[in-house]
């Protein structure tokens, strides 16, 4: 082999290296680790506007598990969200979970309010007290058109 194309192998093998560690870290920032431990829940909303599988799932801040599973409920017409949570993280029964945005710009992602029950949701339970995403537009629609104004 010339030295030619020795140095081309060399530079070919550390961009793919590059490319697997790039990957790696990709799959690691998503929260698709196939090592992420943790009990499912499930909630019921009326809306989960700018939720999917693989959205956070965050207490104070925290990210503590993750959105696995989104149906809708033919029976009730609500979408059914199965989420985990990481081990070692208990929830009060008395837990609110809601649908908060990051900002105008920014996404959507669960978020858990504790309550101050001494008991705890076990795994497969399911969270009563939701309240689903509000929409931005809808929003701006009613503070258009005047709705919801005090005469």
């Amino acid at each position: 082999m010339s030295s030619h194309s020795t140095t081309e192998v060399a530079i070919g093998g550390v961009v793919l290296a590059a490319a697997i560690a790039f990957a790696v870290y990709a799959g690691q920032a998503a929260g698709l680790s196939t090592g992420s431990a943790g009990y499912p829940l499930t909630a019921s909303f009326r809306s989960i506007e700018g939720v999917n599988v693989g959205t956070d799932v965050r207490l104070a801040g925290v990210k503590i598990g993750t959105v696995t599973d989104v149906t809708l409920n033919p029976e009730t017409y609500r979408a059914d969200t199965t989420f985990t949570v990481a081990n070692g993280v208990e929830i009060p029964d008395d837990s609110a979970i809601i649908i908060s945005s990051e900002g105008l710009l920014g996404g959507n992602f669960v978020e858990i309010m504790p309550g101050g029950s001494p008991f705890t949701y076990a795994e497969g339970d399911e969270i009563l007290d939701t309240q689903s995403s509000v929409s931005l537009i809808t929003l701006l629609l009613r503070f258009v058109s005047g709705e919801g104004e005090a005469e």
